[in-house]
């Protein structure tokens, strides 16, 4: 299974978490995840689980709020988030948006 595949319904993943549906909502809402829609459906790749899981962490067991985390979340470039190996930073256009493409090749 690939890890960016999004098989896990709202059910299963919030199963997967130990959370409430609701909870996937509000990250939802809030702009912290990004499930695929078909249709009225959203679903979850594992690679969502894992970071889910990381947004639980900071939350719970840090005590950031869920605003403080998007602040924070501003100055963190998703790649490092993610952990993107060079090769899939080049064809991103939020990396190549941010100019960080021509500054590494300068």
């Amino acid at each position: 299974m690939k890890p960016d595949k999004a098989i896990f319904s709202i059910g299963t993943a919030a199963n997967m978490l130990e959370v409430h549906p609701r909870t996937l909502r509000i990250y939802e809402k809030e702009g912290l995840i990004k499930p695929i829609r078909r249709g009225q459906r959203r679903y979850y790749s594992m690679n969502d689980i894992t970071w889910i899981s990381c947004i639980r962490t900071i939350i719970h067991e840090h005590g950031i709020t869920i605003a403080g985390l998007k602040k924070l979340l501003r100055f963190t470039p998703c790649w490092q988030i993610l952990n993107c190996p060079e090769e899939k930073r080049k064809n991103c256009i939020a990396y190549k948006k941010g100019g960080l493409l021509h500054l590494e090749d300068a």
